[in-house]
């Protein structure tokens, strides 16, 4: 009875078949590329028209038409009776409704003939006022013209898509520009924009085809001594390299997806600490409620703020503390699955209560941070800012002592397990001065954390800290460029990272799956070459995924490019 092994069946049916591999690279490749979209020749069959320029009222608007029935638009309704105005030049002309030929307004008309346009098609434009009335009157004249329909939302980018101007990076990234709302968006989308990641995941697509080739060919003709020895060596030295490259681009923290869609900043800490408050500074209006009656916010109370061109969602939370209260028990929780979220924490302490011998400070706000901040299970833990607020009721005496006892950033602080004072530990009777201005501490009974309650490890530094008063506004530049400086720690510089910086999550996962299918090659590569082959395929598709561009025919360009085969 003979037998056969996989690669000897594998390799019988590539010489019966010689387009599988075709067919079903392309198949991988229709599933990525026409998942809900027309073919192309319907996208050609019909012309669309739309406003380019948002609605509302402007000085001027654009009216966008693209498609084979585009000129015949133009002419209608600009009055062209000779030929086509010359491509890309403005125009001043009449614009008429070819029904009735009223005159709808006066503006400037251009001419794209494809396939040197946005979409690739014959397309042109109307630059008309933009008043409601002007561009309602102007889109249903050209609705009124055979062939023309309304555009679906991002139609035009569709077809641009479809006619290979642009990839499916490059797509995303026009629309993440259109969507910026701070400068390091603008930033990051003009790159992506531009083409660079896009450029980034071809270059590591073409590699792999290259490897795959080279493997298809030894598989197919290696035993008729067509293909030299050290083939599969040299593509095991490509995968390796390619897969490193891989696995570092992946870890980037995520701050390209960060700062796409907004940094999750969370302030937290104690009851009366003033958390409302900084909300309210930082966002320069009235966003949340400010009492001095301790647990006045319950929910999570959200604003969107531009902070040195960097996204931010910053959220006040409930203060920490036990309560009977189950509406509060409830606010305490979302607040700690707030924080537990967070990619930055502002922890708020109200400064008056810092213990009297300015010694013991550091140890009480270690502490302090440890009980707001509890430990996540991601290896990184959440970063903080420190703000040590109500600045202002503070002798010049007193921060003075505070300003030189806190170590500056970076300084290390007792070893693992220094505890805080017993649990229960009272504060002086209410109204005991602390200074020569007499600010009193908070009610006589107000305990401190539960004892033995331990500090993170030796030589871990105190985070960022910074006095201020909200009421005051004194001390809140300081904070707002501590917070900037964290803020760009973790967003980084859009225009400096090499290479580019992930910025979906639909990338992450397509990257995701193509390190692990190349770590299928190197697990199979020794037992079976041929399901070791599948796994290099799947990585090229999962790239080609991203870009929505991946085909077989430019793998059989490159076996027989570089092997020569036939010859």
């Amino acid at each position: 009875m003979l037998t056969f092994s996989s690669t000897q069946i594998w390799r019988t049916a590539r010489i019966l078949n010689k387009s599988r591999l075709k067919s079903s690279a392309l198949s991988l490749a229709g599933r990525s590329i026409s998942r809900g979209a027309a073919p192309g020749s319907m996208c050609d069959a019909e012309t669309i028209f739309a406003l380019s320029s948002g609605h509302g009222r402007c000085g001027v608007a654009v009216v966008r038409v693209s498609g084979p029935a585009s000129s015949t638009a133009l002419r209608s309704m600009a009055g062209l009776t000779s030929a086509m105005p010359p491509p890309r030049r403005a125009l001043l002309r009449t614009i008429t409704d070819p029904r009735s030929t009223e005159v709808l307004d006066r503006g400037l008309i251009l001419w794209f003939p494809g396939p040197q346009s946005f979409t690739g098609e014959d397309s042109a434009e109307f630059h008309i006022h933009g008043g409601p009335a002007v561009t309602s009157a102007v889109l249903q004249a050209l609705g009124s013209l055979a062939g023309l329909r309304p555009a679906e939302a991002g139609e035009f980018t569709r077809r641009a898509f479809h006619a290979g101007k642009l990839d499916l990076t490059e797509v995303e990234g026009l629309g993440d520009l259109i969507h910026a709302e701070t400068e390091a968006q603008r930033r990051q989308a003009v790159r992506q924009m531009s083409g660079e990641l896009g450029r980034l995941y071809q270059d590591w697509g073409s590699r792999l085809k290259r490897c795959l080739a080279h493997i298809e060919a030894f598989i197919d003709f290696s035993e008729d001594e067509l293909i030299e020895d050290g083939v599969i060596s040299q593509v095991d030295g490509w995968v390796c390299a390619l897969q490193g490259e891989l696995e570092g681009h992946l870890k980037d923290e995520r701050r390209g997806e960060m700062l796409r869609s907004g940094v999750q900043v969370v302030i937290a800490g104690a009851t009366n600490a003033g958390k409302s408050s900084l909300l309210n500074a930082l966002c320069r209006r009235p966003a949340a409620i400010v009492s001095p009656v301790a647990g006045t916010t319950r929910d999570v109370v959200e604003t969107a703020l531009d902070i040195g061109g960097f996204p931010v969602l910053l959220s006040d939370t409930a203060g920490l503390r036990d309560s009977p209260d189950p509406v509060e028990q409830e606010g305490v929780r979302r607040a700690r699955e707030r924080v537990q979220q967070a990619d930055l924490a502002l922890v708020v302490v109200d400064c008056t209560l810092l213990p009297p011998d300015p010694q013991q400070a550091p140890a009480f706000l270690q502490g302090y941070i440890h009980s707001v901040l509890p430990p996540r299970e991601e290896p990184d833990p959440v970063r903080c800012v420190l703000v040590l607020n109500k600045a202002d009721l503070l002798s010049e005496q007193r921060r003075g002592q505070l300003e030189r006892a806190l170590p500056p950033q970076g300084t290390a602080l007792p070893p693992q397990g220094t505890a805080l004072p017993p649990q229960g530990t009272a504060l002086p009777p209410q109204g005991t001065a602390l200074h020569p201005q007499g600010t009193a501490l908070p009610p006589q009974g107000t305990a401190l954390p539960p004892q033995g309650t331990a500090l993170p490890p030796q030589g871990t530094a105190l985070p960022p800290w910074c006095l201020a008063s909200c009421h005051s506004a004194a001390g809140l530049q300081a904070l707002l460029e501590e917070l900037q400086a964290g803020l760009k720690a973790l967003c980084g510089d859009p225009l400096a990272a090499v290479p580019p910086s992930l910025t979906q999550a639909r990338h992450r996962a397509h990257l995701t799956q193509c390190v692990a299918a190349l770590q299928q090659y190197q697990r199979l590569r020794d037992r079976d070459l041929a399901l070791a082959a599948d796994g290099v395929r799947l990585a090229l598709s999962s790239l080609g995924r991203i870009t929505g561009r991946v085909g077989a025919d430019e793998i059989l360009d490159i076996v027989f490019r570089d092997f020569c085969i036939g010859k």
